[in-house]
């Protein structure tokens, strides 16, 4: 019963990590394009802001998902059995590499949008838009780690 603990919250380390890790590589990239364009226009710090921020969005997914885990279904105790073992250890791979992913492309839709409106281009809610779409997948798969922690 232990050993099932200890591998359920590997995959709650995994869920975690893997998706804060893709959040802060992705704020960075951001964050790095938005230094570069404040020296071309200062003014639209507000839009850099936004945009920088967006990829962060990931990591709060992974917490969601140990969350839920821990306090929603309250799998996460000694009596866990093989099978929610099984189930917390796939969410939090799928969760964690989704929101890797996901955050660090998201991180470089918004980056490309930051220098283009450093340009002088007017593209912040185009770029909003584009950025939602790796964003959803994120919300599928903390959407998908909710339906496996339910189904246990």
């Amino acid at each position: 019963m232990e050993m099932n603990l200890f591998i359920a919250y590997i995959g709650i380390a995994l869920m975690v990590l893997l998706s804060g890790i893709g959040s802060a590589y992705g704020v960075t990239v951001t964050g790095n394009a938005a230094i570069g364009a404040l020296k071309k226009d200062s003014s639209a710090f507000g839009n850099f802001l936004v945009l920088t921020a967006l990829p962060g969005t990931q990591g709060l997914y992974g917490f969601a998902g140990y969350f839920m885990f821990q306090n929603i279904f309250g799998v996460l105790t000694p009596e866990i059995t093989a099978i929610q073992t099984a189930a917390v250890l796939a969410s939090g791979i799928a969760l964690g590499a989704v929101g890797l992913y996901t955050a660090i492309r998201q991180g470089q839709v918004c980056a490309n949008g930051i220098i283009a409106i450093g340009q002088g281009h007017n593209v912040f809610g185009n770029t909003l838009i584009l950025a939602v779409f790796p964003e959803l997948y994120a919300i599928v798969a903390l959407a998908a780690a909710f339906l496996m922690g339910s189904a246990l």
